[in-house]
Formats: C-alpha cells, sequence, structure tokens
C-alpha cells in the first residue's frame, strides 16, 4: 500500500499545490507507475512528493471524481481498472474529433501558431530519447491540447482532455526499452512540417497514424509490467511548500 512514485519533478510553484498533484497523479496513472487494483495511502503518497498528506488526499478526491480511482475505506485509493474495450472506443473518440480538426486548424493557423508548438514537440523527442516517460507524457498531453486550442473550441479541448486522462499507456516502458519511442516522438514534428506545408489531408493522414500508434503503445500492456525500470527527470528546483 506504500507509495512507489519515482517521477514526481512535474511538481513546481507556478499551480495550486492540490492541482499540481492531481497532474502528476494523473501522469503517473496513464504510464502505468500506479497500478490497476493496487491501493496506495495519501501518506506515503505524499512522503514521495515531499509534502503533507491532505493536498494529496484532495488530489485523490479529484481523481475519484473522474473514475481514475476509488476510494477504499480506512487504506487510501484503488487505481480502477481499464478495459481494452474502453481504451478502444477512447481511441475512436480521439480519432473523430483530433482528425478531422488538425485538418481544419491547417488551414486556418498562422506558421507563428504552428512554429510556437515546436519546442514542445522538440521536449517530447528529448524526453523520448532520456527516457523520461513522465516527462514525455506531460510535453505530448501540453502539445495535443494546445494544437487543438487553435481551433478555439474550448469544449473540445476539454473533451480530449478528458478522454487523454482516462487513457492507460502500460506498454510505454516496454517501447521505450525496445527504442520504439524516438520514433512516435518524432512524429509531433512530422505532424508540424505537414500543417506549415498547408497540406490539411497530409496532416489528418499523420495524425490518425499517431492515435493509432497510441492505441498500439496501450496494446502492449498485457505482455510487459509497466514502469518499474522507467528513469525519473531530474528533481524540479522548486520544491513545493508542505501542506496547502
Amino acid at each position: 500500500m506504500g507509495g512507489h512514485l519515482k517521477q514526481h519533478g512535474l511538481i513546481t510553484t507556478q499551480e495550486r499545490l492540490r492541482d499540481q498533484v492531481a497532474h502528476a497523479l494523473r501522469a503517473a496513472l496513464i504510464a502505468g507507475e500506479l497500478l490497476p487494483g493496487q491501493v496506495y495511502s495519501a501518506p506515503a503518497l505524499a512522503a514521495d512528493f515531499g509534502i503533507s498528506a491532505t493536498p494529496v488526499r484532495e488530489a485523490m478526491l479529484d481523481l475519484a471524481r473522474e473514475g481514475l480511482v476509488e476510494p477504499v475505506r480506512n487504506k487510501g485509493f484503488r487505481v480502477t481498472e481499464v478495459s481494452e474495450r474502453d481504451l478502444d472506443q477512447y481511441t475512436q473518440l480521439r480519432a473523430l474529433i483530433e482528425v478531422p480538426t488538425v485538418g481544419a486548424i491547417t488551414a486556418t493557423a498562422t506558421r507563428a501558431q504552428l512554429e510556437a508548438l515546436r519546442p514542445v514537440a522538440d521536449e517530447i523527442v528529448t524526453s523520448a530519447r532520456e527516457h523520461d516517460l513522465i516527462g514525455y507524457l506531460d510535453a505530448d498531453r501540453r502539445f495535443h491540447l494546445s494544437l487543438l486550442a487553435l481551433s478555439g473550441n474550448d469544449r473540445l479541448v476539454e473533451t480530449v482532455g478528458d478522454l487523454r486522462k482516462r487513457s492507460r499507456l502500460y506498454g510505454l516502458t516496454a517501447l521505450d526499452e525496445r527504442g520504439l519511442l524516438v520514433a512516435s516522438a518524432q512524429e509531433h514534428h512530422e505532424l508540424l512540417d505537414l500543417m506549415l506545408d498547408g497540406d490539411p489531408r497530409a496532416a489528418e493522414a499523420c495524425m490518425a497514424r499517431h492515435l493509432g500508434h497510441v492505441r498500439s503503445l496501450w496494446a502492449h500492456g498485457d505482455a510487459v509490467p509497466p514502469g518499474p525500470r522507467a528513469r525519473p527527470p531530474a528533481r524540479a528546483t522548486a520544491q513545493p511548500a508542505r501542506g496547502r
């Protein structure tokens, strides 16, 4: 029931502590660092973060409302299971939303708006090369949601963000160890290049292929235990204050 988070460098002083912790826990859930069916206590997780248990407990309650964990009386929170059918449906919904949206954005976004995403795409590739899985997922989330935000549709961005929260990439560690994660990371640069070329159909095809690869990452989860050998990123220089 103890905490096992190795990667908690996403905590900074720029956001409210409760939101910071919730975001870091979602990333750990998505990466499979927190295991399905396992019970985790707020005090043990708080020890991993180096903070008090209160914001961790509040963050876990937020995740419970999202269906990512469930409270276990007098013990903590159990990570909920995600079925293959769930993952297929999440991917289908993301494709229905993101593929045509990318095509539309290609026709309307300025070159400056698209180039502004280049540093985030660089972060994704760098994280993949450095075996920083949580950093990879964080940069990937920022890239996709920032790109979709260029549509001007806030509800669309919220919907995709929710679908991402509910997903699990249990096969991420396996692909990292096989040297395949960098290729997936580089697809973000390919997508930007196609959009900058003004080719909406090619950009849509790239996004559809990329989402297919994401689903194939999920599919590796049954064969390989998630997360134990991932390398942690460097600890953030600014540590959160204890408590809220």
